[in-house]
């Protein structure tokens, strides 16, 4: 994750650290922290540039150009 977000044209100069909160091999589920540092108040950043969605597809983008 970490490789991913911190060389991210879009987040990564926000992107700041990652973490594994919980590791399950039962089910592959794993939950994690993500870390940004983010400008005073922008118009519009939070609701775009940190929006959980956009995040996440940062993520899925990257496992997709992998494929």
């Amino acid at each position: 994750l970490t490789d991913v977000y911190s060389s991210s044209p879009a987040l990564g100069r926000y992107f700041r650290s990652a973490r594994v909160l919980y590791s399950s091999n039962e089910n592959s589920t794993v939950f994690y922290q993500l870390e940004f540092s983010v400008p005073p108040s922008t118009e519009g950043f939070m609701e775009n540039t940190m929006n959980p969605d956009f995040i996440r597809n940062v993520l899925r983008q990257n496992i997709y150009d992998e494929d």
